[in-house]
């Protein structure tokens, strides 16, 4: 079972039908036993970092999603999901994140190009990862974002796209990933994305 967290932001909906659609198991809850006793977990995300992460602290979420990376259950962060792992944003004013990867977020510098970055995108793959398996050397995915992380850690970043500049589109440490853009949107390609995260929460056989 995959755990998609409800913190009252984010097309979680969506979420649960493409990883059903994968073969998963997939339940939409806040409910901190669930997401302790599922094999992965998904945290999407659509709105501002800030009140995101209240929600989150307000749930009690921000403990349980710290205490299920550390015990290295699967985790998929999905567009402000993604951002959220990381340290610190700016948006608004600034907010701590989740700390799960290290680095920020900072609004796109676009040289000039509008703001939030909207559409397909080629997401070139920088190196191999068990969250792109058979994606080839690159592949197109639907963004919307106006920030993006800046990874301390530069062998974290798996895949960028350009944007008026290059950001990091997808990125994984140990069982800690993450998309900027929406794979529940992104057709044939997200679909494998969701699907290869599946596999990768399945148990091995004893």
């Amino acid at each position: 079972m995959i755990a998609v967290v409800d913190y009252g932001m984010g097309n979680r909906r969506s979420v649960e039908k493409a990883l059903e659609h994968v073969g998963a198991a997939a339940v939409i809850t806040r409910d901190h036993d669930e997401i302790r006793s599922a094999a992965g977990v998904v945290l999407p995300g659509v709105g501002a970092f800030p009140r995101a992460m209240d929600n989150l602290r307000g749930l009690g979420l921000e403990q349980v999603l710290g205490e299920r990376a550390a015990a290295g259950v699967p985790l998929l962060g999905i567009c402000l999901g993604m951002q959220l792992l990381f340290d610190a944003s700016s948006e608004h004013g600034g907010a701590t994140g989740l700390g799960l990867l290290a680095g920020a977020v900072a609004y796109l510098d676009t040289a000039g190009r509008r703001l939030p970055h909207i559409g397909w995108n080629l997401v070139t793959l920088r190196r191999e990862s068990r969250l792109t398996a058979g994606l080839g050397t690159g592949a197109a995915f639907y963004h919307v974002h106006s920030l993006a992380c800046v990874p301390a850690e530069a062998d974290d970043v798996v895949g960028t796209a350009d944007y008026g500049t290059v950001f990091a589109s997808i990125v994984e440490r140990d069982n800690v990933f993450g998309a900027q853009f929406h794979p529940e949107k992104s057709s044939r390609d997200g679909l494998r994305l969701l699907e290869n995260f599946v596999g990768i929460c399945a148990p091995v056989p004893a």
